[in-house]
């Protein structure tokens, strides 16, 4: 892992890099959200023939360290990132409006969310050439077939993180954190609904768009006789507990943890047996975007291949991008908390969005939560 270690060893992680320089991680903007007129921007077009700025709305700590700057040097266009901190942020803030931005990073099923409530734009593939490095697999989903609205970005896993001193024997399945009081006050998961909802049925068999209202009772009540087991139910944050020895388990993102590892050795990742919900990130343009060439711009660019690697270099998230995974070490294309094997992915599912029981998942959640 020396090859990744040194990435890291400035002790950064992907969501405290901003809590380390004293910064809040939720809704904030780095350089400002500006809808910078031509005035303001000295009266420069950029070769799009757009004024040379473009707003980003992005996860916290979600890019190469060098990216924003690499771009703006390669292009003339300067980028000003803003921060959210969950989907249902994200889609809120632009459900009434697009309030500047130009590029957006939904998830796989708020992607399908937003598509149907009209809310992004149609992606010109002829402005994204790099879509050629994305690899075969990730250029036609389920949640956005021909990918007419949205590009890769990251791919991820749900699995548990845990401490190896702490933890014996390893376990193999979710019911450590969902039906055991073995570790009473040492865990912590997530306090996202759907998530939770999905995954429990994964430890009852069932797949993640299949649970019926009837599941989430029965769901529900599992989970209000495990709350008492419970430490936390953190805001995707669970990496942070686990390295500062909150907690000895947690339910969180595989790249998450795998940066984790890379700072302390006495911590590790697994994939439940019963299998777990397949993410990704994506790059999308909300419809109203005030720059839409800048934006299809910097998509071609995050798809480059050395500005992928630079990303992936930073974030250690599984890359869909294959030029740019090519150009990783073996350290990361060899890790198995990265990229599992394949009869882990088998297992593993997209979770679609539903309408339907979305609102049961939110209302039974907070049930659980107020117990």
């Amino acid at each position: 892992m020396d090859e990744i270690k040194t990435v890291l060893t400035r002790g950064m992680g992907r969501r405290s890099l901003l809590q380390g320089l004293g910064v809040s991680a939720i809704g904030i903007s780095i350089t400002g959200l500006v809808g910078c007129s031509k005035e303001s921007s000295g009266g420069k077009i950029a070769s799009t023939g757009e004024e040379p700025t473009l707003n980003f709305y992005n996860w916290d700590t979600y890019i190469g360290e060098t990216t924003l700057d690499d771009f703006k040097g390669a292009s003339g266009i300067a980028v000003n990132m803003s921060l959210f901190a969950s989907n249902d942020e994200l889609f809120a803030k632009l459900r009434g409006g697009n309030q500047g931005y130009d590029v957006i990073v939904p998830s796989n099923d708020f992607v399908e969310r937003m598509v149907s409530a009209d809310m992004l734009m149609p992606l010109d593939h002829a402005q994204i050439p790099n879509f050629k490095n994305v690899a075969p697999e990730f250029q036609d989903v389920p949640f956005d077939p021909k990918r007419a609205y949205s590009m890769p970005y990251t791919w991820l896993l749900l699995g548990i993180g845990y401490r190896k001193s702490k933890v014996n024997p390893v376990p193999d399945s979710w019911k450590v954190l969902f039906d055991s009081d073995q570790y009473k006050g040492r865990i912590a998961v997530l306090s996202k609904a759907g998530d939770m909802f999905r995954l429990y049925g994964k430890y009852l068999g069932k797949s993640v768009n299949s649970l019926t209202p009837a599941d989430i009772k029965t769901i529900e009540a599992m989970m209000i006789k495990q709350k008492p087991n419970i430490k936390a139910y953190h805001e995707d944050n669970g990496q942070d507990l686990l390295a500062k020895g909150e907690v000895d388990l947690v339910l969180e993102y595989n790249g998450d943890i795998a940066q984790a590892m890379v700072e302390d050795d006495d911590l590790d990742f697994f994939f439940p047996k019963e299998g777990s919900q397949l993410n990704a990130d994506n790059l999308c343009i909300p419809k109203g975007a005030p720059h839409p060439k800048n934006a299809h711009a910097l998509i071609n660019y995050l798809l480059d291949a050395g500005a992928g690697m630079k990303i992936t270099e930073t974030i250690l998230y599984p890359t869909p991008n294959a030029a740019a995974k090519a150009l990783m070490p073996e350290t990361y294309k060899s890790n198995p908390v990265i990229f599992p094997a394949a009869d882990v992915l088998a297992k593993c599912e997209y979770a679609k969005f539903n309408p339907e029981l979305q609102p049961l998942y939110e209302e039974a959640f907070t049930r659980v939560r107020a117990a």
